[in-house]
């Protein structure tokens, strides 16, 4: 058994199991306690949001309380591997959202024999919750269960494998199209992986101002006259004669991998347009390596999902201030709007000097804006007021 392997295993098991606990957040040491916490005290606040359904917000944890829900069908990089064994992955989302925005979580796993039945089952507990994350649900489902729930519930439902994804990865693609001397809006992008991150990062691209993006997934290019497109992703094909990614990667000046492990092969990294962009992004081997991409252009800017090497795409970066904002301006959605600002938030905060306590708790000398810094890291602290403040913001401006 490797070192990581059994280190990990120990820290879940170990002093007791699991990573979530619950604790109360008022004193119940005395009778006069017993009495406030529950029978008769408890019937007061009862009454009031009886009242007046808002008194939730006033008297119960509901505006701090975020459902992270999945049904197993695409943990991490791992594939369909059912409810129950997600569990540790939705805690370990429930750990980052406490630890990084102060936000409580109820992991939820959910045994659904149809779509159907699991968006009836999350329609039928949201009241408990001032917001939904869904969590590891595979495509196309995931669009299915968002849109509906997103229609039918009067929360934020936020498919963070999708959103806040695309957030990031529009974060640091900002900042390295700055770099490099390129605009959004007149670059070519590459997408390898049409599935529900791809599909998210290029629609939230093209709000944003790009102007030229082709898909491509397993079977070719995305283009219009393809018979397997779904609903969900025909708005994303193109008028094109290309079918391979060999055909639309030269001239590239952006690739993004949102796919499998080797997947761009150097040779295809050497037919880019100068100056290019690859962020390839699939966990835990990306599509090509840095050091293998470097090795054949040495005028590019890389990311990848991983944190041992420069530049991760983490989305830690992300749904945890998306969530504080939200919760704060008692949004109703997570709307384009908050998340565009949540994104310039992130290239903003890359672009500024870096206290010395980031640099601490990395081991750096030094960190500055430049081609192995276009993403701010997790634990600079500046990203709580920065990111969440912007997001509640956009949110008020739209209410």
């Amino acid at each position: 058994m490797s070192d990581l392997k059994q280190r990990a295993l120990d820290y879940h098991a170990f002093p007791r199991p699991g990573k979530l606990s619950v604790e109360s957040s008022k004193p119940c040491t005395t009778q006069s306690d017993l009495s406030l916490a529950y029978t008769p005290g408890v019937a007061e606040p009862v009454r009031e949001i009886h009242r007046d359904p808002a008194n939730a917000y006033r008297y119960t944890n509901k505006g701090n309380l975020v459902a992270v829900i999945t049904d197993g069908t695409a943990v991490l990089g791992l594939g369909d591997m059912g409810a129950l064994a997600s569990k540790p992955v939705m805690e370990g989302k429930a750990v980052l959202f406490k630890r990084f925005a102060g936000i409580d979580v109820f992991d939820i796993e959910i045994n659904a024999p149809s779509v159907e039945a699991f968006i009836e089952t999350v329609v039928n507990i949201a009241p408990t919750f001032g917001g939904i994350n869904l969590e590891d649900i595979a495509a196309p489902h995931c669009f299915r269960i968002e849109k509906e729930l997103r229609e039918r519930l009067d929360i934020p439902v936020f498919h963070d494998d999708q959103h806040g994804t695309a957030v990031i990865v529009a974060a640091g693609l900002l900042n390295a199209l700055e770099l490099q001397g390129k605009q959004l809006n007149q670059v070519n992008i590459v997408f390898l992986g049409a599935g529900a991150a791809g599909c998210a990062c290029a629609r939230l691209l093209k709000v944003m101002g790009a102007q030229h993006i082709t898909m491509v997934d397993r079977s070719g290019v995305l283009y219009g006259q393809r018979d397997d497109l779904h609903d969900m992703n025909r708005d994303l094909a193109r008028d094109t004669d290309a079918r391979t990614l060999e055909d639309v990667m030269p001239g590239a000046d952006v690739f993004i991998g949102v796919s499998a492990a080797n997947a761009l092969a150097p040779d295809l990294l050497k037919l880019m347009a100068a100056k290019p962009i690859v962020f390839a992004l699939a966990n835990p081997d990306p599509e090509i390596l840095p050091v293998q991409a470097h090795a054949v252009r040495d005028d590019l800017i890389m990311a990848t999902g991983r944190s041992d090497f420069p530049n991760q795409v983490n989305n830690v970066l992300g749904f945890p201030f998306l969530f504080r904002g939200a919760l704060d301006a008692r949004a109703r959605q997570i709307s384009i709007a908050m998340q565009i600002a949540a994104s310039r938030a992130l290239a903003e905060l890359a672009r500024l000097p870096v206290p010395q306590e980031v640099l601490d708790a990395y081991k750096l000398d030094a960190l500055e804006f430049g081609k192995e810094y276009i993403i701010p890291k997790p634990f600079d602290p500046r990203l709580l007021e920065h990111v969440a403040g912007a997001v509640a913001r956009a949110a008020v401006a739209q209410a």
